[in-house]
């Protein structure tokens, strides 16, 4: 990677003094980690649309399904303001060539799920997503969203990081589209969306497959939405092993029974969580160079994303 990719962070995830109470979220492992491949575009819906720091706390009120953004104590109702300015700050959004957004969770505006809805009562739910938050995933359905708190969960940050550097790769294919190379970049990802959900995986090679059958730009539309909705689905240890053992197929009359014994042996502790996932993925890279298996060489799932972030290094 020589430039950083471009994803929405709260900005009060950056450590900038921007809540309610003068105060930031500072989140070290956004900063420091991720910073090194991303180059953050921050929002405070609150502080952009006009309100003050430090200033009155808010909280969504009513209908989970469509609540109304109300100041706590004075209950002046802001939410026709807040979703004109979301909308247009959305407009704003699209020249950014966004790959994915990390929102504050818990936030009435910015929380993504299961934030605190009041009913009429005065008791909270937890079952409403925040103002902005809303209308960014209806405007950018396909982009990547997470909140900061649930990357603290391995699988889901994991999944979460793919699913953006996927996402990137497609819009440099989608700039240059080809039916060429369509086919180039299912080939290259079909072990990854393996891993993901297999019957995503052939919705799409099927797509592919008609692509002679019906308008190219119809293809490209369909084909990004399986795609996303594919990577969605979690790669869980059964899959992988799955996939790992495919590969294993492409060499194994290359390797005698010491080492395919020894390969086996690696998916098995692999499967009873003694040893991570980058484990096994490390040898058979190397079987994938020493053989010189061109096919494989070219398959994203042995390479996903940049080996600092150590996505896979978690037992």
């Amino acid at each position: 990677m020589t430039d950083k990719i471009a994803i929405g962070v709260s900005t009060c995830l950056l450590g900038k003094n921007v809540r309610y109470d003068g105060g930031h979220k500072r989140d070290p492992y956004i900063i420091t980690i991720l910073g090194q491949f991303f180059r953050f575009v921050p929002v405070c819906p609150e502080v952009e649309a006009g309100f003050l720091v430090p200033r009155e706390a808010f909280r969504l009120v009513g209908d989970p399904e469509s609540p109304r953004l109300m100041t706590q104590k004075t209950a002046i109702d802001y939410t026709d303001l807040m979703n004109t300015w979301a909308t247009n700050r959305c407009h704003q959004l699209e020249t950014e060539n966004l790959r994915g957004f990390i929102f504050k969770s818990k936030s009435p505006n910015s929380g993504l799920y299961r934030v605190k809805v009041y009913t009429n009562k005065g008791m909270p739910v937890h079952a409403g997503t925040g103002l902005f938050a809303r209308v960014f995933t209806q405007r950018f359905p396909l982009i990547p969203v997470e909140e900061e708190g649930r990357l603290n969960d391995l699988p889901i940050r994991e999944n979460f990081l793919e699913r953006i550097f996927v996402y990137h790769r497609w819009l440099l294919f989608k700039a240059a589209h080809s039916p060429r190379g369509l086919v180039e970049f299912h080939t290259q990802h079909k072990l990854l969306l393996m891993s993901h959900d297999l019957p995503g995986y052939r919705a799409c090679g099927t797509l592919v497959a008609s692509i002679r059958q019906q308008p190219f730009d119809a293809i490209i539309r369909q084909y990004e939405q399986l795609l996303m909705k594919t990577l969605a689905y979690r790669a869980t240890i059964r899959k992988h092993i799955n996939v790992m053992q495919h590969i294993m197929g492409h060499f194994k009359k290359h390797l005698d029974s010491d080492r395919k014994t020894e390969l086996l042996e690696l998916f098995a502790s692999y499967r009873d969580g003694l040893i991570p996932l980058i484990v096994p993925i490390t040898m058979l890279n190397h079987y994938v160079r020493r053989f010189d298996v061109g096919y494989l060489k070219d398959q994203v799932y042995l390479n996903p994303h940049p080996m600092e972030l150590k996505l896979r290094n978690h037992a």
